[in-house]
C-alpha cells in the first residue's frame, strides 16, 4: 500500500452489553474506532518494524465507559493482526492488561 493510501474496515462486534457496535478501521491514521465526533472511542497504534503492531494509546468517552466499547476496540485489533499476521506489542497500559487477562487468547502474538 502506498503512502497516503486509506484503507478503511469495518467491523461489527456484539460486546458484554448485548449491542451492536460499528468498529472501523483507519490505516492511514493507524487507529481503530467506534462512535463518531466528540462521543468516539479509539486505539491507536505505530507500526514500528516490518511485521509488528504496537498498540500505544486508547481512549473511551468518560459518558461511554464501562461499557465494553474499549474491550472491543482490543477484540477487533487484535484480531487485525492475527489476520495480518503481525507480532503485537503493547505500550498502552490498558492493551497490556487486556492481553494479560487473555494470555491464553494471544500470546501466540506478543512480540518477543
Amino acid at each position: 500500500m502506498g503512502a497516503g493510501t486509506y484503507t478503511a474496515h469495518s467491523f461489527i462486534l456484539i460486546n458484554h452489553s448485548n449491542f451492536l457496535m460499528n468498529i472501523s478501521h483507519n490505516a492511514t491514521n493507524q487507529e481503530f474506532t467506534a462512535g463518531s465526533g466528540d462521543q468516539q472511542a479509539e486505539l491507536a497504534y505505530s507500526l514500528p518494524a516490518a511485521g509488528v503492531i504496537d498498540f500505544v494509546h486508547t481512549f473511551v468517552p468518560e459518558a461511554q465507559r464501562g461499557q465494553g466499547i474499549a474491550e472491543a476496540l482490543a477484540q477487533t485489533a487484535l484480531g487485525y493482526a492475527r489476520e495480518q499476521h503481525l507480532r503485537v506489542r503493547t505500550s498502552c497500559e490498558f492493551m497490556a492488561s487486556y492481553v494479560q487477562q487473555h494470555h491464553q487468547q494471544y500470546a501466540d502474538l506478543l512480540a518477543k
